[in-house]
């Protein structure tokens, strides 16, 4: 089973290598996913120590950051009506 995973990851790298350097993508797109992490992350923590809300806490994970890198400032409102909802 590991070396399934271990070939399907191996494939996927060699795959999106080959997207990205055949469409001559560069590394613009790096920067740019660069700042949209960080800004995730900034808006997270701007939530979480800001004291507008004491109860409700985001955890700083990689499926909280990558929620909020892909949605925006939308994807924080909505991780913190799923906080609020769920718990």
């Amino acid at each position: 089973m590991r070396a399934v995973a271990l070939g399907i990851l191996i494939g996927s790298v060699i795959l999106l290598g080959l997207i990205v350097f055949r469409k001559k993508l560069g590394w613009a797109w790096l920067t740019l996913f660069g700042s949209h992490l960080v800004l995730a992350a900034l808006g997270i923590y701007i939530v979480n120590f800001s004291g507008l809300l004491t109860e409700v806490y985001i955890p700083l994970n990689p499926a909280t950051i990558g929620t909020v890198t892909v949605l925006g400032l939308p994807g924080v409102l909505m991780l913190l009506g799923l906080k609020i909802t769920l718990f």
